[in-house]
């Protein structure tokens, strides 16, 4: 969840209509950290590739949910954890209609049960990032060749990559891991996200 991500939206007009929806539940309820437009096309794109199951932590109101679900077919399920029960009543609604979509109110650990998945979206929890927040192991949420999206990130040119001067361990965390491929992207000036590629046996040494 991106800092005034709901606020990004303010100047656009041609989102996707369930985007459009978790919008307007969003700002009637105050939530401003949601998925930012930038991250969500990112998402709208990956979801095209999936052919099973998405799962994402961090509902929220279900702005970021919405990119996936107007980017994966019509066979694929998406599965969305969200910590507060609020949000997730609110993010339940917004996809009332669309039976390819769950939202379950618990933490984010509840996702391994719906898994594995085609593509991992950790955005509220399995990031690593905040104190007490153990990073999830992609070997137990991906299927074999699934894509992982750990999004959020401020862009660094170092290399170990930092962040507020000091060593940013949960970026360096995912960019080193030895189950996936993976590479850093740059979604715009103050923006990053690391995106991987599950290794399968041959590939680890």
């Amino acid at each position: 969840m991106t800092e005034r991500g709901t606020n990004a939206y303010k100047q656009l007009t041609d989102v996707p209509p369930p985007v459009a929806r978790a919008l307007r539940a969003a700002r009637a309820a105050g939530f401003a950290f949601s998925c930012r437009p930038e991250q969500g096309r990112l998402l709208y794109a990956l979801a095209g590739g999936a052919t099973a199951a998405i799962g994402e932590t961090g509902t929220g109101c279900g702005v970021g949910l919405a990119w996936l679900a107007a980017g994966a077919g019509p066979g694929v399920r998406l599965v969305s954890v969200e910590r507060d029960a609020r949000r997730a009543a609110l993010a339940a609604e917004v996809f009332a209609d669309d039976a390819r979509v769950t939202v379950v109110h618990a933490e984010w650990t509840a996702l391994v049960a719906h898994g594995p998945f085609d593509l991992l979206v950790l955005d509220g929890g399995g990031q690593g990032k905040a104190p007490g927040d153990t990073p999830a192991d992609p070997r137990d949420l991906l299927a074999p060749h699934g894509t992982v999206v750990i999004d959020d990130f401020t862009p660094s040119t170092t290399w170990p990559p930092t962040h507020g001067g000091a060593v940013d361990h949960a970026r360096l965390h995912w960019l080193t891991h030895p189950a996936l491929h993976v590479t850093e992207l740059r979604l715009a000036p103050d923006l990053a996200t690391v995106v991987g590629t599950r290794r399968q046996p041959s590939d680890i040494s």
